[in-house]
């Protein structure tokens, strides 16, 4: 498997961020977008390769958040916008 923060080819990194932002004292993640929250307040400043390398964790803890018997949320509309 390739590592996401070395391959050129890949587009621009969109935030994960689903509008549910919250953390979890437990774990130290977002209860959202499951990033820590050092991930989300350098996200602006990250260049799109450590983007992507933020984005390649998410999935393993995507995992591990489910198989602790957590739940993730319904993500909410942007902010700012009506559906």
């Amino acid at each position: 498997m390739t590592n996401p923060a070395s391959n050129p080819e890949l587009g621009p990194a969109a935030s994960p961020c689903i509008n549910i932002c919250q953390m979890d004292a437990a774990t130290g993640l977002c209860l959202g977008c499951l990033r820590t929250l050092d991930e989300i307040a350098r996200w602006s400043s990250l260049d799109n390769p450590r983007r992507h390398a933020v984005l390649a964790q998410l999935p393993q803890r995507r995992e591990q958040w489910l198989a602790a018997g957590r739940t993730l949320p319904t993500p909410r509309p942007p902010r700012g916008r009506t559906p």
